[in-house]
């Protein structure tokens, strides 16, 4: 039997005045770096298939490796922020990363690449180690700003990767874009050790009850079952389309990795959505922003059907309003899920979104593989047709649970 959790004193800020403002950026920078790691290869897929002679088969492997390591590294390692010193795992998993992504821009063949890129997904999981350590630096009276501004960080990692990475890979090649990649993540671990506190453990449980209480809190909450099947649908639509528009744009329309990047900017959707959505779930309810987002997710996927009766000139700004339009709903939903669960079990808030992470990670995996697939056998339309169907599921499990029930 295993022994029972005992909590920990938690770190105090010594006051209520806000934390550094060079601290709370260096948080948010950590988080905009890590998170951006898992989205570099998507808008390099056409350079990397000609650079390494892999199929679109093949290549459509490192985003779906890559994200499913991401899922891994949240289900396996994100409950040990709560048993150790969360500044040591930061730097650890930051020296990890930045070797994983120098050994993608070095990777002679196919083969090297997809195992770096893999531990580049695990690694990356050190931007869920620095929220919780922001949560825990920032005085009660301003953690919501605090932790408000870091997510901030993440999402701006998101929105800018693919555009970064389109741009460099055009100029410099894909090579660089890893390099660059590399010093950036080993630079922030540095900083790390050297500005983040310690930060003392919050329980004594062991490895293995912290991992069986994920499946506890699994089975304890249908609401958080719903809200991981829902999420995790749509992320399969969602990578779906990012991990094939860059091959797509580059065999039928000669576009660059720079035009496939700046698709990104449609990210921006994303960051819009967070504050609005929350807004939207306090007036509402989180489960009517779910239904919304996830029926503007499936309509904007529908709306790329319309390229067998547009002309190119017409349809590629209709993909720009869709590509708009799914990102908004994806974020919008996340967040309404993420409001959901929180108010399950506030002693497990952690662990609840870890289990919601990792469907959605998951979902992401399995939408990299399927869309990669779709897009070699059946070409662009299967791909619209794959991520239609699963936002559309989503919007169906939504639609099942009534409004304003968990």
């Amino acid at each position: 039997m295993s022994s029972p959790s005992v909590p920990l004193s938690p770190p105090s800020h010594p006051d209520s005045a806000p934390l550094p403002a060079s601290l709370v950026l260096l948080m948010a920078t950590g988080t905009s770096l890590a998170v951006a790691s898992i989205y570099y290869s998507q808008p390099l897929l056409g350079q990397l298939g000609e650079s390494l002679h892999a199929s679109t088969g093949t290549i459509g492997l490192v985003p779906t490796l890559t994200q499913l390591g991401y899922a891994l590294g949240i289900l396996l390692l994100a409950p040990l922020g709560d048993r150790h010193d969360r500044r040591n795992l930061i730097t650890l998993k930051a020296a990890g990363l930045a070797l994983a992504l120098l050994a993608c821009g070095l990777a002679p063949g196919v083969g090297l690449l997809l195992a770096a890129s893999l531990v580049v997904g695990v690694t990356a999981t050190m931007a869920q180690d620095i929220v919780p350590a922001a949560a825990a630096l920032a005085p009660e009276a301003l953690r919501g700003r605090t932790v408000g501004t870091v997510m901030t960080g993440l999402l701006l990692g998101i929105l800018l990767s693919r555009v970064a990475s389109g741009l460099v890979a055009q100029q410099f090649g894909w090579r660089a874009v890893y390099g660059l990649a590399a010093v950036g993540v080993a630079a922030i671990g540095v900083a790390s050790w050297r500005g983040l506190p310690h930060l003392a453990p919050t329980t004594t449980l062991g490895y293995g009850a912290l991992m069986r209480s994920l499946a506890q809190l699994w089975q304890r909450h249908p609401a958080l079952r719903r809200a991981a099947w829902a999420q995790g649908l749509l992320s399969v639509g969602f990578s779906a389309f990012w991990s094939t528009l860059a091959v797509m744009l580059f065999q039928r329309y000669q576009m660059g990795s720079a035009t496939a990047g700046a698709f990104g900017l449609a990210g921006a959707a994303g960051a819009l959505a967070a504050p609005l959505a929350g807004r939207l779930a306090d007036r509402r309810s989180p489960g009517w922003v779910t239904r919304l987002g996830t029926g503007l997710t499936a309509l904007s996927f529908a709306a790329m059907a319309l390229e067998l009766w547009l002309p190119t000139p017409a349809w590629l700004p209709l993909l720009v309003l869709a590509t708009i339009g799914f990102d908004f709903g994806v974020q919008a939903t996340l967040v309404a899920h993420q409001t959901l669960i929180y108010s399950l079990e506030p002693a497990a808030r952690s662990r609840l979104n870890a289990v919601l992470l990792t469907a959605m990670f998951i979902g992401m995996a399995a939408g990299s593989a399927l869309g990669s697939q779709a897009l070699a056998h059946g070409g662009w339309l299967a791909v619209v047709a794959l991520a239609t169907l699963a936002a559309a599921a989503a919007w169906g499990v939504r639609m099942a649970t009534p409004v304003g029930r968990h």
